[in-house]
């Protein structure tokens, strides 16, 4: 059985605060929006449920059309199938599987918006509670509920990453661990282990820079985190920075880099943190989003250019200076990171994959002409899908005959889940999925 969540409050309406959070999920918005809008009192137990639940959303999904061919309104099945997926697996479950049904029940019982339809899911989960094996035989044949995740992303990952697929869909149902980045301006990464130990925190070193916790902590207990000492970033996204200035004269105080698509600023700060002189420029098109760089950068104590703008649309920004190195970063599915946010699988839609690569290529189209010549563009998603970057980046390079494809990662499957031990860094430690691309642009 996994490790109940703190009670801060009985179950039943923990559980109700979290089918709220899967049917804002389902209904278009980010568990992240919809986890912040909780009672903080309650905001922990309910987070914790949450991740579980979009993690068995699937086969939770699946046992319900079983159980009910006719969906329930959208609360109570919002809390129908919060409940299935919470209690399907005995292994996994976060209380006793009785308790979860007794207390959903309840969870009907005191909304008013639920207490019509109560009955029914007390039916439902009495029913699954008597027939639970038979009832997960019936299901197992649904794609969808063996892997949970939709069909289409289950069907693309096996055609992108033919040796592969299965353990990236395995490891998106694990939690991800806690990385940082340890500031190697103001500290060694061993001398910042030796204050984690101190603290009685346990970690080990991962990558140039990283540190990855045994257990997650508050960042208020993290050593030296309000003075900018260390970071909270993945060990695959603390690439970026490194692969980038890797061959630039980082001490030159003329260095001009584009940190292209900069929200909310962890890789900004890294950029300053390797190269402290460089003139960087920060783009984010969201205006919101821009102080969260500005936040970011006033903690790290560095310093750059940031506005608010659409990288696209370099006419409206530009000063007409070539950069020698620009950071894209750019928006796509996220399909790398679904152990960080696993409501991610449910948000996306099949469709959105190609809308995404068409954003991508607008954006290389619109910012390779500000590479200087000799100059570098790191191309990066925290994406799996080859649409957005191995297929994306020889577009690309066949339609621009001055871009050179430098050493890089290339394709980082989820926790190194490569089936090719060549292709695996175990130095690296536990990641998300990433893919990096350094284009260098040679003289014409």
């Amino acid at each position: 059985m996994a490790t109940s969540p703190p009670l801060q409050a009985p179950l039943w309406q923990l559980l109700q605060a979290t089918s709220q959070v899967a049917l804002a999920v389902h209904g278009g918005r980010s568990m992240t929006a919809a986890i912040e809008a909780v009672p903080k009192d309650i905001r922990p137990g309910v987070q914790a449920l949450s991740f579980q639940a979009m993690r068995w959303w699937g086969r939770a999904v699946a046992i319900r059309k079983a159980l009910a061919r006719k969906a329930p309104p959208a609360q109570a099945d919002a809390l129908l199938c919060t409940a299935l997926s919470l209690s399907w697996n005995d292994d996994i479950s976060p209380y006793p599987v009785h308790t979860l049904v007794n207390q959903a029940v309840e969870a009907a019982r005191r909304h008013k918006d639920m207490r019509a339809q109560a009955p029914f899911v007390n039916a439902c989960l009495r029913r699954f509670l008597r027939e639970r094996e038979s009832l997960l035989a019936t299901t197992e044949a649904d794609l969808t509920a063996q892997w949970n995740h939709p069909v289409w992303w289950v069907k693309r990952l096996k055609a992108d990453h033919p040796e592969d697929w299965q353990a990236i869909l395995q490891a998106a149902q694990a939690a991800a661990p806690m990385s940082l980045r340890v500031n190697l301006q103001h500290q060694s990464v061993a001398t910042y282990l030796t204050a984690l130990e101190a603290l009685g925190i346990q970690a080990k070193a991962v990558g140039q820079m990283g540190v990855q916790l045994v257990k997650a902590v508050p960042v208020n207990q993290l050593p030296g985190f309000n003075d900018g000492h260390v970071s909270v970033q993945d060990a695959a996204a603390q690439l970026a920075a490194p692969l980038l200035l890797n061959g630039l004269q980082i001490d030159a105080p003329s260095l001009r880099l584009l940190d292209a698509c900069a929200a909310p600023g962890g890789k900004t700060g890294h950029l300053l943190e390797c190269a402290p002189q460089a003139q960087v420029l920060a783009l984010e098109v969201d205006p919101q989003r821009c102080q969260r760089i500005h936040d970011n950068l006033d903690r790290l104590k560095v310093q750059a250019e940031v506005l608010a703008a659409d990288a696209g649309k370099p006419e409206t920004w530009w000063d007409g200076q070539a950069f020698d190195g620009i950071l894209l970063d750019a928006p796509c599915t996220a399909s790398g990171i679904g152990r960080r946010h696993p409501d991610v699988r449910w948000l996306r839609r099949e469709s959105d994959v190609s809308q995404l690569a068409a954003i991508q290529a607008k954006l290389l189209k619109a910012l390779w002409p500000l590479v200087k010549p000799g100059g570098r563009l790191l191309y990066c998603t925290c994406s799996i899908f080859k649409a957005e970057g191995e297929s994306q980046i020889q577009t690309f390079v066949q339609h621009n005959t001055d871009a050179l494809i430098l050493p890089s990662p290339g394709h980082l499957t989820p926790s190194n889940v490569n089936s090719d031990p060549s292709l695996r860094d175990n130095r690296m430690g536990e990641h998300d999925g990433f893919y990096y691309a350094l284009l260098e642009k040679r003289s014409m």
